[in-house]
């Protein structure tokens, strides 16, 4: 018997909805690409105020600009990620790659992103820890969204992923000195 998942799971592609379907008694909603409509939108909107909405969309740009444009449009949103290497072939990178463990993974650390006016991480503070201008930045930056189970991304994507998370740079510099 396949585990339930209660929450609507947004995901990009059919593939990834037949990947998830694989190992969990689940719905989907497909947005199709980064091309979704507003009908999509109110159809997650609904979903998010009746069942709770996860978003787990591709480790990669166009995965990363649907899951920033629908965590703007529907607030409260879970989030799931999986990092790039769990989630890939020779050519191709998403969901419908990863195995049950990758998955079973990222849904077991669920974020979801506050609506936060605050500027936790600078630019900055981003140097300052080694994430961003510097010859390990990006091992760094890998190690840590592993850590916290919010993916990969360029210094600025996470950026953005720290400010909305609300984590603050105390709490990054612990997780840095811990790996």
């Amino acid at each position: 018997m396949k585990p339930r998942i209660r929450e609507l799971i947004v995901v990009e592609g059919r593939h990834d909805s037949e990947n998830l379907k694989k190992y969990y008694d689940c719905d989907t909603i497909e947005t199709g690409g980064t091309g979704f409509t507003e009908e999509t939108i109110e159809l997650i909107r609904r979903a998010q105020a009746k069942r709770g909405v996860i978003i787990f969309t591709d480790p990669d740009s166009p995965g990363n600009r649907i899951r920033s444009a629908l965590n703007q449009a529907v607030p409260g949103c879970a989030n799931a990620f999986v990092a790039k290497q769990e989630a890939r072939t020779k050519k191709k990178v998403g969901v419908e790659h990863a195995g049950y463990e990758v998955l079973k993974e990222a849904l077991e650390h669920l974020l979801t992103v506050q609506d936060n006016s605050q500027e936790r991480i600078r630019a900055e503070d981003m140097y300052e820890l080694g994430l961003s201008g510097q010859k390990d930045s990006a091992a760094r930056r890998e190690k840590l969204g592993k850590a916290l189970h919010i993916g990969f991304g360029n210094a600025r994507t996470m950026r953005s992923r720290l400010n909305v998370l609300c984590i603050d740079k105390e709490e990054i510099r612990k997780i840095l000195e811990t790996l």
